[in-house]
C-alpha cells in the first residue's frame, strides 16, 4: 500500500535548509521478491529498490537518478482489483529513465491511466535553476498537478485525503521537519515517524474506500506502519536534497520475512548540473 510525507521547497532561505524531504514507507507482502535500493540504469545514474515478481520484474515504489529526476508510487485501495492490469512499478522505472518532464510524462500516464488499477503517482526534477514536482493519480482528476512548495501526505487515497493515519503522520512530520536539526539526526526521527505501530481507528473514509477488505485488515492498515501476518510494512526510505543538490538516501529493510531484522544502508551524492 505505501505512504509518503514529503516537504518541498525549492528555495530554500538557509544553505543548510532543504529543498526536499521525503519519508516513505513500502507496503507489501513479506514474501515478495524485490532488490534493495542500489544504483542501476546506464552508467548506474539511477537509484532505487526493484521489484523481483514474476512479470513486474523492474518495477519499483520509489526512486531517483543522479540528473535529478524523482519518482514515487503508492497504491489506491479499492475493493476489488484487475489481476490483469499493467504492473503499475514500471510507472517509476520508466520515468526515471525517461527524459520527458514531469508533467508531460503524467499527461501520458493519465491517458493511459485506465490500463492500471488504481494509484497515485509523484513525478519531480531537481534542476539547478528549477525544482518540479507533480502529482496524477487515475482516481482523482484527469490532469495532473503542479505542487506548489509546502508539505504534503499521500497515502492510498488521493493526494491529501484526510484519513486518520496520514492526518496523524503529518503532524508527527510536520513538527520533525520544522526543526534544525542535522541530516543524521533527521534522519532518525523520521525513521521514528515511519515506524509508529499506533492504530488510528475508527476511520469512516478509509473503512468505506476499503469496502470488501476484513475489518482486521482495515484495522491493520489505518496505522503508519502496517503490521499484519504476513504483509506490512517491510521499507522506510528517507530523500534528503539539500540547497546545494546533496542528496542523502536512506533506506530500511526488513530482512528474511521476519519483524525482528534489519538491514539500514544509506547512499550519498551530488545532482548532476
Amino acid at each position: 500500500m505505501c505512504i509518503i510525507f514529503f516537504k518541498f521547497d525549492p528555495r530554500p532561505a538557509s544553505k543548510n535548509a532543504y529543498r526536499l524531504i521525503l519519508a516513505a514507507n513500502r507496503d507489501e507482502f513479506y514474501h515478495r521478491p524485490s532488490k534493495a535500493a542500489d544504483f542501476w540504469g546506464s552508467g548506474n545514474e539511477i537509484l532505487s529498490g526493484l521489484d523481483l515478481e514474476e512479470g513486474k520484474e523492474g518495477g519499483s515504489w520509489l526512486g531517483i537518478s543522479k540528473r535529478g529526476r524523482l519518482a514515487a508510487l503508492t497504491n489506491y485501495l479499492e475493493g476489488r482489483t484487475n489481476p490483469d492490469a499493467q504492473g503499475r512499478g514500471f510507472l517509476v522505472s520508466n520515468f526515471l529513465t525517461d527524459n520527458m518532464d514531469s508533467y508531460s510524462y503524467l499527461r501520458k500516464v493519465s491517458s493511459e491511466g485506465h490500463l492500471y488499477n488504481g494509484f497515485n503517482l509523484i513525478t519531480a526534477e531537481f534542476k539547478a535553476k528549477e525544482d518540479t514536482v507533480c502529482y496524477y493519480g487515475n482516481k482523482g482528476n484527469t490532469e495532473p498537478i503542479h505542487l506548489k512548495p509546502g508539505i504534503y501526505g499521500l497515502s492510498n487515497s488521493l493526494l491529501e485525503t484526510p484519513w486518520r493515519k496520514l492526518q496523524h503522520g503529518k503532524r508527527l512530520f510536520t513538527s520533525v521537519v520544522s526543526r534544525s536539526l542535522p541530516s543524521e539526526g533527521l534522519v532518525q526521527e523520521l525513521l521514528q515517524i515511519l515506524n509508529n505501530e499506533e492504530l488510528q481507528t475508527p476511520d469512516p473514509a478509509q473503512e468505506s474506500q476499503g469496502e470488501g477488505y476484513s475489518k482486521s485488515m482495515l484495522q491493520a492498515l489505518s496505522a503508519v506502519c502496517v503490521r499484519s501476518p504476513g504483509y506490512g510494512t517491510r521499507t522506510n526510505t528517507i530523500i534528503l536534497i539539500d540547497a546545494t543538490g546533496n542528496v542523502t538516501f536512506t533506506e530500511r529493510n526488513m530482512l528474511n520475512c521476519d519483524v525482528t531484522q534489519w538491514s539500514t544502508r544509506s547512499f550519498h551524492f551530488k545532482l548532476a548540473d
